[in-house]
């Protein structure tokens, strides 16, 4: 027995000992990371170190957007060694299944997690998880992405960066135990070095981060923000060369004269932006309906197939045919697919090209709702290249006119990403930036407005914005409404009220209230549900009645609160409903009624200076 003892023992000693090593490993790590956060806080100012680390930011976030690309392009090319795209293939129908098949045997295996919707993720994250995102999001969704488009996923990139570039944000000011503050302009740096560096467009990212993320520009941020974009924008060009995204050449000038169809166009953008919105709502919609993995994967990936079979320009992000169009060849677009042979028909091109504008959106639906990861950003850049390309081709074939239909194009692509993202100034300087069309900037600024002002009165929020929105989880450049996004109603709920039952007599009930230093006291039955209210001010003139102690109950004197908070309740719905009452003091139960505590408007108020004073101090 001793013997075997000894050999168990002896067998499992260099595991322990490994472990041990890698335990004091890990200490030692961990105290000298201690160390340099603490000579950081002693010696470097933390408005300083913000810049240091919107500079690391950007770096980290450049290289990411660049690895991504990379990796798309790699995989792209190794598909298509062997593919005749411009003959038609059966392999451009297989491809993207398979790639969604890939990625969610990958993130149902390695990632585990949720990783769908990058940008609605990061704005959560600010509003409601102070800033913070988990660390495997700096590298899951760049391997995530790259599968779903590089196999043809009919998304763009750009989702999945603004994801990984905030994670980087956020993990890196954890890293330097950063407040909340900070740590929400790290995400937004993240953001903003992802658009830059995917685009090499660093105004463009600076401004997404303010538009579509609703960060404030102050004086604390606007300088974070443009180090980080900046420095990703360089590493761009650094390491990709300093061509433009889209090349593009302004061979007709635009003139006043073409002013009334900018404004048209900016109209039509705005109903494109409006279609393309509802339909992805409706589509996300029908998916979540579905349930299981495998029914979303088989009917994601059955769209798909169709859609690409059909209408070949859906595969993959679109780039190609968005070349093309600004390029003034728009024959090009149908001579993949199967209507190659009337690819000289004036109107079997226009109609090729909006069956296109009409079922792209389905098309990314299918790839997101299938499990495929990528964003909306390059479809809604592509559904605008061709909106505005169409609006000038049909006006031109009707009248007769010469409308420039590479203007019109690159002009729709502001347009509907505008309408889309609700990101009038992001949309413009992202365009300009993209194609080096800066001599368009004032039809590019008009069509925008446009649409922007436009859409606002059908849909007041963003693709991005809406799902948050609904929920009252979402933090805006609005003040008031931004202060009560990050306050919870968990924090505010006071417990110190002493539960009475409605059985109780009065005599029992005067010695509750000479045991508590509050004037309400909630009513519960034996399960603890909250029956009503009972106020001292309503009981004062018989409390001293001895003759009424015996035979008066509590069921006899309690009265109905004039509402009832609801556990998870949105902040902003919870002050409605006392402006709505005019209470001080309403009841918070579960939603099966039982009572939680009291929340009052003294201590909501006070919690409010609290936020506004930490967020807004510059």
């Amino acid at each position: 027995m001793s013997h075997s003892s000894s050999a168990s023992s002896s067998k499992t000693t260099p595991i322990n000992a490994s472990r041990r090593r890698m335990a004091a490993l890990r200490s030692r790590l961990t105290a000298w990371w201690t160390g340099v956060v603490t000579w950081r806080q002693r010696n470097i100012k933390e408005k300083n170190f913000v810049i240091v680390l919107a500079l690391l930011v950007g770096v980290f976030g450049g290289l990411a957007a660049l690895v991504l690309k990379s990796l798309i392009h790699l995989i792209q090319s190794l598909l298509m060694a062997h593919v005749n795209v411009n003959g038609g293939s059966y392999w451009l129908c297989v491809y993207p299944v398979v790639g969604i098949v890939l990625t969610v045997l990958y993130v149902k295996y390695c990632v585990r997690d949720n990783i769908s919707h990058g940008v609605t993720r990061v704005l959560y994250a600010i509003s409601q998880n102070k800033s913070r995102l988990k660390k495997h999001n700096m590298y899951t969704s760049i391997i995530a992405s790259s599968i779903t488009i590089g196999f043809g996923g009919s998304v763009g990139a750009e989702g999945p960066i603004v994801y990984t570039g905030a994670a980087i944000g956020s993990n890196l000011g954890q890293a330097f135990r950063m407040s909340p503050k900070v740590l929400m302009i790290m995400v937004g740096c993240g953001a903003a070095a992802g658009i830059a560096g995917i685009f090499k467009a660093p105004i463009a990212g600076m401004l997404f981060t303010l538009e579509v993320l609703m960060l404030d520009l102050t004086a604390v941020s606007v300088m974070p923000l443009l180090i980080s974009s900046i420095t990703a924008a360089t590493i761009a060009y650094v390491f990709t060369g300093y061509d433009v995204e889209f090349f593009f050449v302004q061979s007709e000038p635009f003139v006043t004269g073409r002013i009334p169809f900018a404004i048209g166009l900016g109209v039509f953008c705005c109903f494109v932006s409006l279609y393309f919105t509802k339909v992805m709502n409706m589509m996300e919609n029908v998916f979540n309906r579905l349930g299981t993995r495998v029914k979303r994967l088989l009917v994601g990936g059955s769209i798909l197939a169709v859609l690409v079979f059909l209408f070949p320009p859906l595969y993959g992000e679109g780039y190609g045919s968005i070349v093309q169009l600004l390029g003034g060849d728009p024959s090009a677009i149908v001579s993949s697919s199967i209507f190659a042979g009337d690819r000289d028909s004036v109107w079997m091109v226009a109609g090729f090209i909006g069956a296109i504008i009409l079922t792209k959106v389905f098309a990314t639906s299918a790839t997101n709702g299938g499990g495929g990861v990528g964003g909306t950003f390059a479809p809604s850049l592509y559904v605008g290249c061709m909106a505005g390309f169409l609006f000038a081709y049909v006006i031109n074939n009707l009248f007769g006119l010469d409308l420039s239909i590479k203007n019109f194009a690159l002009m729709g692509m502001a347009g509907v990403m505008s309408g889309v993202m609700h990101a009038p100034l992001m949309a413009i300087f992202l365009t300009a930036e993209l194609t080096g069309g800066y001599d368009l900037f004032l039809p590019l600024l008009i069509v925008s407005a446009i649409s922007y002002g436009s859409i606002k009165v059908f849909e007041p929020y963003s693709i991005y914005t809406m799902r948050l929105a609904k929920r009252g989880q979402l933090m805006t450049h609005h003040k008031d409404k931004a202060v009560l996004t990050l306050l919870k109603i968990d924090n505010v709920i006071e417990t110190d009220c002493v539960p009475v039952h409605p059985s109780m007599n009065l005599k029992e009930m005067v010695n509750v209230i000479s045991r508590s230093n509050r004037n309400i006291y909630p009513v519960v039955d034996s399960d603890k549900r909250l029956l009503g209210i009972v106020l001292l001010d309503d009981i004062r003139n018989i409390m001293f009645r001895t003759d009424l102690y015996k035979r008066m109950k509590v069921n006899k004197f309690m009265s109905m609160p004039p509402a009832r908070i609801v556990v998870g309740q949105s902040m902003e719905s919870v002050m409605k409903t006392f402006d709505d009452t005019g209470a001080w003091n309403l009841p918070v139960v579960e939603v099966d009624g039982s009572y939680v505590g009291f929340v009052s408007k003294s201590k909501i108020f006070n919690s409010y200076r609290r936020v506004l004073r930490h967020y807004t101090d510059d």
